[in-house]
């Protein structure tokens, strides 16, 4: 097969990760991109004469603060004219990679490089001691190209209600999908903790893992002191690991750039298509909060154009945050018969920094894939609560048709249904979804997705002890419940 010679190709790979107890001790978030840089270079071959012809740095806004990292690691290459490029939190992780490979495919980049870090842990041990998280101060100029999402991913009342917190919207999410699935309280829990067990036992052969042991289901479905309930159904195990340190680099090329610089052929592995929907519709105007039409889109089209369906990719890593998110993903890609659904172990066991897991995981994919030439892997992404969608296939065979990356964002808001939010509704309502939020003296507020005559809906809380005890006792979803503006009653 000829290559066409602006097809993309991911040549070279890295993960690292590092754990240093000392404060002070390791290296911060820039310095690690730097580090993962110079390792995906070696390992497509060539090394700093591939670094030093970097067109363009493009890299996921993370906790390290302001700045241009991606200048400092240019000029560290020698890659003084790169571009820049940040994108900021809210945006996808994957669109970073279709931009790259675009670049590529239109001839507007050879080389480009995508790297994103966190150093949690390590940042954890620096606080009180007065010394700054990033070493040395970043370039003050601004990145060449900033990337920022369009909308909010909170509605107001979400924020004012109870609901800014992550692990809150995404129980709401489960409480949802284990109503729509039929599935009691209990054979949920024990579902739940099945599919998380599984995962960590992927994590424990994965190097590039931060938890590398296996963890049974029940330790993950019982709340104890060092596995708290956080919001019901879910305890710290079934959260995404965000405490670490873990950076990734990714070096993608033209084909005719990795032939000039000699890169074997045994490394390159070729992105077929990927596809997003940038559609943000909050929790608490989701017509059906089990639902994701995005991710629906998503599959079909890249079942479409690749000719390969989330069900017949030979290797998937399904975005893991949180339950939900596989969850929901597994049933709206077709997926439901699968177990297999990580190739790194999942954000709660191989880890989950907080805006760069999905070029973990294609680092994690790519790796798998070069064993296994013939073979394809679908790698998701998911920004907000399942807000934002994408999917990537990915194979070291080259691809049938050229590359291309759809943003499915218009046919994702035919398909969706956006429901009015009031938040001065007084009278009965129906629960959508809800959740118990724990803390170390146990329950102590109920939140609920309410709703509300004539389609329009909610959010209700209460900390009455009667009304949070009733929330702890069998299932909610789809019971009737009385609603005084933001005050939840039974």
């Amino acid at each position: 097969m000829v290559l066409d010679p602006r097809t993309p190709v991911l040549v070279g790979v890295a993960a690292v990760q590092q754990r240093v107890d000392a404060p002070g001790g390791g290296l911060d978030a820039v310095e690690l991109m730097a580090q993962a840089s110079e390792a995906a270079a070696d390992d497509a071959g060539p090394g700093a004469k591939l670094l030093g012809a970097l067109d363009r740095v493009l890299i996921p806004r993370g906790m390290w603060g302001p700045g241009d990292p991606g200048r400092r690691i240019a000029e560290r290459f020698g890659a003084r004219g790169a571009r820049t490029l940040v994108a900021e939190l809210g945006v996808l992780q994957q669109t970073l990679l279709t931009h790259a490979e675009t670049l590529i495919a239109a001839g507007n980049a050879d080389v480009v490089l995508v790297t994103g870090a966190e150093a949690a842990y390590r940042d954890r041990r620096l606080r009180g001691t007065g010394r700054p998280a990033i070493a040395h101060p970043l370039p003050n100029t601004p990145p060449d190209q900033v990337l920022s999402p369009v909308g909010d991913i909170l509605h107001r009342i979400e924020i004012d209600r109870g609901l800014p917190v992550p692990v809150r919207q995404y129980a709401i999410l489960e409480s949802a999908l284990r109503y729509a699935q039929g599935l009691s309280v209990e054979e949920h829990a024990a579902e739940v903790a099945a599919l998380w067990s599984r995962f960590a036992d992927r994590a424990v052969d994965n190097p590039d893992a931060w938890h590398r042991a296996p963890v049974p289901a029940g330790a993950i479905a019982a709340a104890s002191p060092a596995n708290p309930m956080l919001a019901r159904p879910y305890t710290r195990s079934h959260c995404s690991r965000a405490g670490v340190d873990q950076v990734a680099g990714l070096v993608l090329c033209s084909a005719e750039a990795a032939e000039r610089f000699g890169v074997p052929r045994d490394r390159w592995v070729f992105p077929w298509a990927a596809a997003e929907s940038n559609q943000m519709i909050p929790v608490v105007a989701r017509a059906q909060l089990h639902r994701s039409p995005g991710f629906a889109a998503v599959g079909s089209w890249l079942a479409a154009y690749t000719g390969v369906s989330a069900a017949d990719a030979t290797y998937v890593d399904l975005y893991s945050c949180f339950p939900a998110a596989v969850r929901i993903q597994r049933a709206e890609l077709g997926l439901e018969e699968r177990e297999d659904l990580t190739v790194t172990g999942g954000m709660s066991f191989a880890g989950g920094p907080l805006n760069s897991y999905a070029l973990q995981s294609t680092v994690s994919m790519a790796k798998q894939l070069r064993t296994d030439p013939a073979a394809t892997g679908l790698v998701t992404c998911i920004s907000g609560m399942v807000t934002k969608q994408a999917g990537a296939m990915w194979s070291a065979t080259p691809p049938e048709t050229p590359f291309h990356g759809e943003d499915l964002s218009a046919r994702t808001a035919e398909a969706a249904t956006v429901c009015e939010v009031v938040g001065d509704y007084r009278g009965l309502g129906a629960v959508d979804g809800y959740t118990v939020v724990e803390g170390p003296e146990g329950p102590t507020v109920a939140i609920a997705v309410v709703a509300v005559p004539g389609g329009a809906r909610t959010v209700a809380t209460s900390d009455d002890p009667n009304v949070v005890a009733a929330f702890c006792d069998g299932e909610w979803v789809g019971r009737h419940v009385h609603v005084n503006e933001a005050e939840l009653a039974l």
